[in-house]
Formats: structure tokens, C-alpha cells, sequence
């Protein structure tokens, strides 16, 4: 891949995880960013240990050639909460503009069932026409808000929301305008339809609106536990669903290929959440690195 167009980030969930703290509680901030750049890498996403006051973290980060690249950020749109997730998010765009991020990944979480109990592969929610076209107008809105800042916002396909299949991530390409992205996640996608070619067709289906990439891998074995078990989304991230590129079970050559062979410009992100006693954070994302380095060139 072209060493100009791609940076190379991680995301700190494989430290600490936000929706189950207790996984990595004993990892610190400092010790999350300095074994990232020691790893190789050059960027970040945002964690719940990381400080928020730029003037604290930009400096912290600096020292250890570590940029922000994006940070997550809920929508509530199809329940309605406009105002409420605008508001919020005009906050968030202003902290990742003053980061020197210019991407802004969000997941439409109305109704979302990856933070419950629920089992993730049986009880997904499914929106009205209504819900849709509310979701669609608010990702126009706050892609507007965005474009004045000289950012982009990516919507975050995500296993146990709405907006999770082919044909719903189709949906929402089709209903919102050309300036709101994809943030295209390998692992997510394979994960919902259990399909290293349905992936990549997701993947060259959407390229001019691809935004910003999540390099995630997957273990079918766990998959095959959690629908035998009926677990939710986060059972099986315990039990190891995610790993790093070259742990599982996806090919990413196809994925490094297509994405250059179409000159994509923006951050690739290793997100690959485990629990870090069985995983030792470090250890993977050296695994990573080294892969991304031998397969794509980077």
C-alpha cells in the first residue's frame, strides 16, 4: 500500500474496554500509548482513561509520536433525541478538531443491544421507515456540521444495532448524502454475515465513501459459541469473537488491495477487543504490526 495515502493506528480497547471497564482496568493511559508507539504505530483512537483536555493530552501524546485519528461517538437519532445527540456532538467534533482528527467515526445506537444481555446474533433491532428516515436526516445534519470544520463523519456499521447488514448499511448509504461516510469495519461485517466475500463486496460496493477503516479479525470457533449459546455481543468479545489481523480467521490481502488499487487516503485502525488478562495487549498489537508490515506493505 502507499506509505503517502495510509497511517497506521490502534485503538486503546484492547487495553481497556470501555463498555466492560473491568477488562484492562490495571492498564493506565500512559502505559496504553507508550506500548502502542513502542508496537510501531502512529495513531490513536480515544479510550475513557484518556484525558480530555487537549492541552493535557496533545503533549502526552506528542513525546510519544502518537496522533488522535477518531474517536467513537453515539447517535440516538431514530429515538428521536436530536437535539440532545447534536448538541453532544458539536462538544465531541470540537475536541477530535482541536486533536488534529479530522474523522469523526459514530454509530447509530438507538435500540442497540451491544452493550446487554441479549443474545447478539437472534435479537438485533430492526427500524421503521420512520426511524430510518429520522437517522438518515441527522447524519446529513451532522455531516454539514462537520464539512464547516473541515471534518468528515462516518457512520460505524456495528454488530447488535440497526445498522449492521449489507442491506442496512445499503440503506443508509442510499438515504443519506454523498459527504456522510462508512466507517468500514472487516471484522463487524464478517462477524454479521460469517462471509470473507460478502465482506469485500460490502467493501468495494461503498469505497468512494469510505472514510475511515477498522482492521479487526475474528474467531469462527467463538462466533459458532455465541450462536450455539445464544450469548450476547459482549460474551463473546470476552471469549475472544475479536482478534488482531493475522490471529483469525479473515484474509486481508483482498481487503489491502482493493483499498489501494482505489488510492484510499485516511487511517487504518487496528480495533481488536479481548479481555487483555488472556491477550496480552502488547504482544497483539506487536502481532499487528508485524502482519499489516509483511502483508500490506506498511
Amino acid at each position: 500500500m502507499n506509505k503517502d495515502n495510509v497511517k497506521l493506528a490502534i485503538a486503546p480497547i484492547g487495553w481497556t474496554n470501555d463498555d466492560m471497564p473491568e477488562l484492562g482496568s490495571e492498564n493506565t493511559f500512559q502505559q496504553t500509548v507508550s506500548e502502542m508507539a513502542l508496537a510501531g504505530f502512529t495513531g490513536s483512537e480515544v479510550g475513557s482513561k484518556y484525558p480530555r483536555e487537549p492541552a493535557v493530552l496533545k503533549p502526552m501524546l506528542d513525546i510519544r509520536g502518537i496522533e488522535i485519528c477518531n474517536a467513537w461517538f453515539s447517535t440516538f437519532f431514530a429515538n428521536g433525541d436530536n437535539a440532545k445527540t447534536i448538541d453532544q456532538f458539536v462538544n465531541h467534533m470540537n475536541f477530535l478538531h482541536a486533536m488534529g482528527a479530522r474523522v469523526i467515526g459514530c454509530s447509530e445506537q438507538s435500540q442497540s443491544i451491544q452493550g446487554t444481555t441479549l443474545p447478539v446474533l437472534e435479537q438485533k433491532p430492526v427500524f421503521s421507515d420512520e426511524q430510518w428516515q429520522r437517522t438518515a436526516e441527522g447524519y446529513n445534519t451532522l455531516a454539514q456540521l462537520a464539512a464547516e470544520k473541515g471534518m468528515r463523519v462516518c457512520l460505524h456499521h456495528h454488530m447488535g444495532t440497526a445498522i449492521q447488514t449489507p442491506a442496512e448499511i445499503d440503506r443508509f448509504m442510499a438515504e443519506t448524502h454523498e459527504d456522510v461516510g462508512l466507517l468500514f469495519d472487516t471484522g463487524h461485517i464478517y462477524y454479521s454475515e460469517g462471509s470473507q466475500q460478502v465482506m469485500l463486496e460490502v467493501l468495494k460496493k461503498h469505497l468512494p465513501r469510505i472514510f475511515h477503516v477498522h482492521l479487526k479479525d475474528v474467531r469462527d470457533h467463538v462466533v459458532a459459541d455465541v450462536r450455539a449459546q445464544s450469548l450476547s455481543f459482549l460474551d463473546g468479545v470476552k471469549k475472544g469473537t475479536f482478534t488482531v489481523p493475522g490471529d483469525g480467521v479473515i484474509d486481508f490481502d483482498p481487503v489491502f488491495r482493493i483499498l489501494d488499487d482505489y488510492g484510499y487516503k485516511g487511517w487504518m485502525v487496528v480495533e481488536a477487543e479481548q479481555d487483555p488478562a488472556l491477550a496480552n495487549p502488547f504482544e497483539y498489537a506487536v502481532k499487528a504490526r508485524k502482519y499489516i508490515r509483511e502483508h500490506a506493505g506498511l
